[in-house]
């Protein structure tokens, strides 16, 4: 079979990753919103973030899902094709679930959460098979692009018709466009996996990597003990902290504050605001592919650090004078330099993971990542209650302006040799 296209790779990867954005933007933009209105603390709200606990747990899964895959299926799709059905399975139910039955559906929540996260190992993994060294750029577009097109969907787009379809068909949407998915994916063939000589063995005559599990963990090892490795897992824990906790109380911040009703915040701030996200994530890509990704990387988190000051400016307003345009241009700021500077992390990341562990280097990174942001997520509504949304907002633009230095820990140390970064990359 021959190698897919670029067009191609970019296709079936936007699809997975559209599908694995379709219930996380329900609990990041939508789940907020509905708390808000139906009177939940902003304690409670903050703390819903431990739903998302399976991204952040995920590392500890990852190598089953490198070393145990069907032959028949794929190495990745023998994965993505159950926990699609699970997935959609899990947002049909909760379609059912009466709003006052809170516990069950964050219940379900939680089990969306653990379904998308394992997919998300696969289809990671499958990116790395898939995508060159020069393609990083591009691929990671549509994995950002996609995650937040499907965002944008569930916690966008969908809330804003919840006004006429109610919250069950929202959830029943979800479903169905998961399903549509779904059959893309039954009717897709993954390429096979370039097989290592049978004569291949390391040093130590150990297997191939991916042949053996205790062999996989031994290779991960020395990929986080290489030269840049911790440095690089301390820039990923940190490049998102500030962002994390001015972002989680930016929907309840224009409902308990400005008094905007549920429709005008999922159609401002889950439309709009994921839109321009989404131009931010075309324009990092395409600056990590041209101009090199760590000048995209730097570039782009000074240009969301001033970002987030321009969001502590708006909660300077008031209520009165926060109007679409105002909320626009501070929170969209935020979100084109944030989404600009997610996808040249995200290349940088798969720049620098040892290929023959794909899955398993790359997810832990991604846990890393989660795990760096999720302090301040369940954080933020104390701060919020504590110290108002204003309080919050600047506690953000602190720590996002903290963390900058930590860039010059990776300049130029990749963690791991093959492969080598893109061209242009100092």
């Amino acid at each position: 079979m021959s190698r897919p296209t670029l067009p191609a790779k970019l296709a079936i990867l936007s699809v997975f990753y559209v599908v694995q954005g379709l219930p996380f933007g329900f609990q990041a933009k939508a789940l907020p919103i509905y708390l808000a209105a139906s009177g939940v603390s902003l304690t409670d709200i903050g703390f819903t973030g431990a739903l998302s606990a399976p991204w952040l747990l995920k590392p500890l899964w990852a190598p089953l899902v490198d070393r145990y895959w069907s032959a028949r299926l794929g190495r990745r799709r023998g994965w993505i094709i159950p926990l699609q059905a699970a997935l959609a399975s899990t947002c049909l139910a909760a379609a059912f679930v009466p709003r006052e039955a809170l516990g069950l559906l964050l219940a379900l929540i939680a089990l969306t959460n653990l379904f998308a996260a394992t997919m998300d190992i696969a289809v990671d993994g499958l990116a790395v098979d898939l995508l060159e060294v020069e393609e990083l750029g591009y691929g990671n577009i549509a994995q950002v692009v996609g995650y937040k097109l499907g965002m944008l969907i569930g916690g966008g787009l969908l809330v804003w018709a919840s006004q006429w379809i109610g919250w069950s068909g929202l959830f029943m949407a979800i479903a169905g466009l998961i399903a549509v998915a779904l059959a893309v994916t039954l009717a897709w063939r993954e390429p096979p996996t370039p097989a290592p000589s049978q004569t291949a063995q390391t040093a130590q005559g150990e297997p191939p990597p991916h042949e053996d599990l205790r062999t996989l963990l031994r290779t991960l090892g020395r990929a986080l003990a290489s030269p840049g490795g911790l440095a690089l897992l301390a820039v990923v824990a940190t490049y998102k902290t500030g962002e994390t906790m001015s972002d989680a109380m930016f929907e309840p911040f224009l409902i308990r504050y400005a008094g905007w009703s549920e429709a005008r915040v999922g159609l401002i701030t889950g439309t709009w605001g994921m839109l321009l996200s989404l131009t931010g994530s075309f324009v990092g890509g395409w600056a990590a592919s041209r101009l090199g990704v760590y000048r995209a990387l730097v570039g782009f988190a000074l240009a969301r650090t001033a970002a987030i000051a321009a969001v502590v400016w708006l909660s300077s307003l008031e209520p009165a004078g926060i109007g679409d345009l105002e909320v626009i241009l501070a929170k969209g700021s935020e979100e084109l330099a944030g989404g600009a500077l997610t996808t040249a992390m995200f290349a940088f990341m798969m720049a620098r993971v040892d290929r023959r562990i794909g899955a398993t280097h790359y997810t832990l990174l991604a846990g890393v990542e989660v795990l760096g942001k999720l302090p301040m997520g369940l954080l933020s509504g104390v701060v919020a209650d504590r110290f108002g949304f204003g309080g919050a907002f600047l506690g953000g633009l602190g720590i996002s302006a903290l963390c900058l230095p930590l860039l010059l820990l990776v300049r130029g140390s990749p963690s791991a040799p093959p492969p080598p970064a893109p061209p242009g990359d100092s």
